[in-house]
């Protein structure tokens, strides 16, 4: 039994389909948990049982863990807490669970960073790996996904792009960092779901075809959209004051800009991209599949 956790997030869409048309995956019992059943893809109905309810509750989990022998672990986004409990303490009942229920393997969605002198201070980052560690106390087999920036994080600039053919970030323009489609970390997922011989505990880098610039994706946007696409820097100080304007709790904002220049600082150029942490989508692709119809419609 494979559990799935988010499964119409950006991520867990994809893990649930390819699970779904995986001929090795034919003999597997799939489950999922969801606040709203109704949003469940047409093509999974009647094929996964459906837990109701959030992941982040004990009683949903011990109904979802029952009888599992792993499980896609992915934390929903929350900006009205601190990091801390956005992370952690979401996940502490799984870890409960998982324990109680004898889970043998987990696969979680994390990000870059672990072993680096920036991982201290690194905001979300620093609370996504106090949620590895966690998990991985349980005595679970964990595999940690570690993640840079998704290119779905540009679906948030359609808007602009469309209305003022611009997107905005904290980057540098000319500073490159990877970047990875949210297919290729399913793609990952359900590698390891499927795979029982891998024991301990461990990192999974997913870094993409290549390093990328703001600069670099204006380009290439202009190009896949065929208008001119321009890229504007937003200082880390002008981002902090926005977002709490807008009513997000003030120590999630901290950790999402000590993220920021976490990254700024190459938080994610630790990991060598080789054959094995490399990923296939490139963002030409990534632009004229996903990109292009959000922006242009």
């Amino acid at each position: 039994m494979i559990v799935i956790t988010a499964p119409t997030g950006n991520i867990g869409r994809h893990l649930l389909a390819r699970l779904l048309g995986s001929a090795p995956a034919a003999g597997e019992r799939l489950r999922v948990v969801m606040r709203d059943p109704a949003r469940l893809p047409a093509a999974a109905r009647g094929r996964v049982e459906v837990v109701t309810g959030s992941h982040g509750e004990a009683a949903v989990l011990d109904r979802a863990f029952d009888g599992a022998d792993a499980v896609f672990w992915l934390v929903p986004p929350d900006a009205s807490r601190p990091p801390e409990e956005a992370f952690s303490g979401f996940t502490r009942p799984a870890a409960e669970a998982l324990a109680a229920h004898r889970v043998g393997r987990v696969v979680g969605v994390s990000a870059l960073g672990r072993g680096t002198p920036l991982a201290g201070r690194a905001g979300l980052v620093t609370a996504s790996l106090a949620m590895d560690d966690l998990i991985a106390g349980t005595g679970v087999a964990y595999r940690a996904l570690a993640c840079p920036s998704f290119f779905e994080n540009l679906l948030e600039e359609a808007a602009s792009i469309r209305e003022r053919g611009v997107f905005t970030d904290t980057a540098d323009p000319g500073r490159k960092a990877p970047m990875v489609a949210a297919a290729d970390i399913a793609a990952a997922a359900a590698g390891l779901l499927l795979d029982r011989s891998w024991t301990g505990t461990g990192s999974v880098p997913v870094l993409g075809p290549r390093d990328l610039s703001p600069d670099d994706l204006a380009r290439v946007m202009t190009a896949q959209l065929g208008r001119h696409v321009r890229y504007r820097r937003q200082r880390l100080g002008e981002l902090y004051g926005a977002l709490v304007g807008h009513g997000l709790d003030e120590a999630f904002v901290r950790g999402l800009v000590d993220m920021k220049r976490a990254k700024e600082e190459g938080l994610d150029a630790g990991v060598a991209r080789t054959a094995e942490t490399a990923s296939p989508t490139g963002f030409e692709e990534w632009c004229a599949r996903t990109l292009r119809p959000a922006v242009l419609g």
